[in-house]
């Protein structure tokens, strides 16, 4: 049996949980009321922009955003049917594919970003100073980094 939570580490958890839903939700429905993109849509379009070529085989991009690979289909499969990515065979391996970020997604994206930037730096950047931000960025990076 686990060992249980002290009284302030239950505190912390408690207020990391409830303040990173209720981020999220915020960065949600801003983008998705301003653009109509969800934050996973969005997410996979900043990885597509910033992969060589604008492309990443479907495994390594399902990897990078921490999704499964059936969600990273189902991800992909909805944007390809809005022109914001295609999916095509990877060069030199058939059973493998690629998602590959269009130029109407490109488009998207760069439109997308003032609009989801000012949520990011109203509802997080701004609520901390540049210490705390320092912090929160080595811990969570720490988190990541740790083998599942």
């Amino acid at each position: 049996m686990a060992e249980p939570l002290s009284e302030t580490q239950l505190q912390h958890w408690r207020t990391f949980i409830e303040a990173s839903w209720a981020l999220h939700t915020t960065l949600e429905d801003e983008l998705r009321a301003a653009t109509g993109l969800s934050m996973n849509d969005y997410h996979v379009l900043i990885a597509l922009a910033e992969a060589p070529d604008r492309r990443i085989r479907m495994g390594e991009l399902a990897n990078r955003l921490v999704f499964s690979p059936s969600r990273i289909t189902y991800q992909i499969s909805s944007m390809v049917k809005r022109g914001l990515v295609e999916k095509v065979s990877c060069p030199g391996d058939r059973r493998g594919f690629e998602a590959v970020l269009t130029e109407r997604g490109f488009a998207a994206l760069r439109d997308a970003a003032p609009a989801h930037l000012k949520t990011v730096r109203q509802n997080f950047i701004d609520q901390l100073d540049d210490d705390e931000l320092a912090v929160v960025g080595r811990a969570f990076a720490k988190i990541r980094q740790r083998p599942s």
